[in-house]
């Protein structure tokens, strides 16, 4: 009987120790886990409500979506158009639309997204300016708080060490869409007789909303990717303005490369274009560097035939029905308002594959 209680106190004992062993792995795999998505978290988008009222309950709703994913961050945001809202950090845009659709779907929440960004830094380049913001470096994560080139020394954005794996027959193309997005080749290397290792030094903001869905397109879903931070470069970076008929739309402020800007800003108005609703006055969709617009896009208005009655007769009488119609026209684009849709955010965002 001593033997079996001996025996039986020794296996209760093995249990516990076997018990926290477990306990400990779980937890050590937790803190690798939450390091592994901080590292992996630099989508940066901001969201507001769209009735401040709304703040509340918004914010009650992201709590809880959060609960049950915790690979999203949650930072306190301010702005001076949009009022209060968050700085959210998603693992890419397809985890940032579907986080916006459940708050759409299961707590009924409207919303503004902004575009993501990525935190830059700003070398200040008077002793004044330190001063002030008590430090020479300065890191820039809200678009519109993006300072003036007369108040720096130069501009620094975030980079990353990137490494493809891929079969060479997609070689040239990955290539090309790498050279397409500033990147820098560092390295090739054959794995083995079909595939290949590419290394490249790319800047994070070229990355951080579609390079990865214009990869797996690009080689039919065979090309993998994975990056490393390699700290911060020198670049040339412009605050690019979207404005809809003179008025900044705020939700599309970007931070861009100068020699990319004409490209970007082109294209963010093309799709614009496309996702905006008519109105009964033209919408004039700009994009904009300071007061230097870069490219232009026109949302025609729709246009009622006030010439459908005038059967012949004096051609005066039609020109003063037409500049009548202009005359109201050009009244009602004064006042009236253009409200850029919510889905029309992210199709902005979406960008065709490269090719």
């Amino acid at each position: 009987m001593l033997i079996l209680k001996g025996l039986k106190n020794k296996l209760k004992r093995c249990l516990i120790f076997q018990a926290m062993n477990v306990l400990r792995f779980l937890l050590k795999l937790e803190q690798m886990l939450k390091a592994f998505f901080r590292q992996s978290l630099k989508e940066y988008p901001r969201m507001y409500p769209v009735d401040q009222s709304e703040y509340n309950n918004l914010k009650s709703a992201i709590e809880k979506l959060t609960l049950n994913d915790s690979s999203v961050t949650v930072h306190r945001d301010s702005s001076l158009a949009l009022g209060a809202g968050w700085r959210l950090g998603f693992l890419g845009l397809l985890h940032m639309e579907v986080f916006n659709q459940r708050l759409e779907q299961e707590y009924n929440a409207s919303v503004i997204l902004t575009t993501p960004t990525v935190p830059y830094k700003a070398v200040l380049s008077s002793s004044k300016l330190i001063k002030e913001y008590r430090e020479k470096e300065i890191t820039i994560i809200n678009p519109a708080e993006f300072p003036d080139k007369s108040k720096v020394s130069e501009y620094l954005e975030p980079v990353v060490l990137g490494t493809i794996i891929t079969p060479d027959e997609y070689t040239g193309k990955i290539m090309m869409l790498c050279q397409a997005r500033r990147a820098v080749q560092k390295n090739m290397v054959f794995i083995d007789q079909n595939r290949v290792m590419l290394k490249y030094l790319l800047p994070l903001n070229e990355i951080v909303v579609d390079f990865y869905d214009s990869l797996k397109s690009l080689s039919s879903g065979y090309a993998s990717f994975d990056y490393e931070d390699a700290g911060y470069q020198t670049a040339e970076l412009v605050k690019m303005d979207i404005l809809l008929n003179g008025n900044i739309v705020e939700e599309l402020i970007t931070i861009v490369h100068k020699d990319k800007a004409h490209t970007i800003g082109k294209t963010i108005c093309e799709r614009l274009k496309d996702s905006l609703p008519r109105q009964l006055f033209e919408i004039a969709i700009q994009a904009a560097i300071g007061s230097k617009i870069i490219a232009r896009e026109t949302v025609k208005a729709y246009r009622k035939n006030v010439l459908a009655k005038c059967y012949g007769g004096d051609i005066t009488r039609k020109m003063k029905l037409l500049k009548r119609q202009a005359e109201g026209k050009k009244k009602l684009r004064k006042v009236g308002n253009v409200e850029v849709p919510k889905d029309a955010f992210i199709k902005v965002l979406k960008a065709p594959s490269d090719k």
